[in-house]
């Protein structure tokens, strides 16, 4: 989703970059000798490493060895590549999961590592802190212009819609729907309800990422979001307006409701000139026609 949209991007507005692409089956980045192969052959001047093995609180929590293991051994060979190959800028994409369960709200870069993480997502925290320190640290012993940005929870065209793997925006577009296709009265949220997240539009992302690669002096890592959090209960009322479905919602309070509150502290990125410009109801509806765009070609992730 990431990588399409940095891509749409590039191509409307800088038509003179050339993209270097490689498909998963094309490219496996857990396969360090194949990894070394493309950087040596291909010598890009700049990465933006969007990759990743992702999913919402059920597959961290059924998946944490593939999460931690395959997540950090892609940001390894990656990095340690690129440098081999003289790639002066890389970018990489972590997550703002990586900042403790309790560190103070909104979260700032300063809190990382100050406390313990949300058990529920820590193996892919701990891969994203691996990938994110080995950039910090390959531009204080090299001098590389190796750094992170750390985005809030996505939304966008072309995201995962699997009935089990999904994030929470996507998951809650399938089952909504789904229950309006099938005149079902409700639909069940996970926990509470009353968890706030904040929410970014793939799209403000993508231009936030050609911003970031283009300073000359960024930090080792940034948070990239809106300031704004919104309940669980209230996305998934905004997303069933969205969709068209008058249903009910009830709450299965036995499954985990994760960290309380999660909202980032933008105003570093913000201070650099970017700041995100599409609202979360244009988002939504922008995603749920793609969604039934893709249902309709059978081009949907995650079907």
């Amino acid at each position: 989703m990431v990588g399409a949209a940095v891509c749409r991007l590039l191509q409307n507005l800088h038509p003179q970059v050339e993209l270097v692409l490689r498909t998963r089956q094309e490219l496996d980045l857990c396969d360090p000798s194949r990894v070394e192969s493309f950087f040596q052959l291909t010598k890009p001047d700049a990465v933006i490493f969007a990759a990743a093995k992702v999913g919402g609180i059920l597959a961290n929590a059924t998946y944490p060895v593939e999460f931690l293991s395959q997540n950090v051994r892609m940001a390894v060979n990656a990095i340690e590549s690129a440098y081999r190959a003289g790639v002066g800028r890389f970018l990489f994409l972590g997550s703002t999961c990586i900042y403790p369960k309790h560190a103070p709200q909104p979260l700032a870069e300063p809190s990382l590592l100050s406390s313990p993480l949300e058990s529920t997502n820590e193996a892919y925290a701990l891969a994203k802190i691996v990938g994110l320190k080995l950039c910090q640290y390959y531009h204080k012993e090299f001098g590389m212009l190796y750094h992170s940005a750390m985005p809030t929870n996505l939304y966008g065209p072309g995201d995962n819609y699997h009935p089990e793997n999904s994030h929470v925006i996507p998951g809650l577009i399938r089952r909504i729907h789904e229950a309006k296709e099938n005149n079902a009265p409700s639909v069940t949220l996970w926990g509470t309800g009353t968890p706030r997240r904040e929410f970014l539009y793939v799209d403000d992302l993508a231009k936030a990422l050609i911003h970031l690669i283009g300073l000359s002096s960024p930090p080792d890592w940034i948070n990239v979001g809106t300031g704004h959090e919104i309940t669980i209960l209230e996305l998934a009322k905004t997303i069933a307006h969205t969709v068209g479905y008058r249903g009910e919602f009830a709450m299965d309070t036995s499954k985990p409701d994760g960290t309380p509150l999660k909202r980032t502290d933008p105003s570093l990125i913000f201070s650099t000139g970017w700041k995100p410009q599409t609202p979360l109801v244009d988002g939504l509806a922008r995603t749920y026609q793609d969604f039934l765009t893709r249902i309709q070609s059978g081009t949907l992730r995650g079907k």
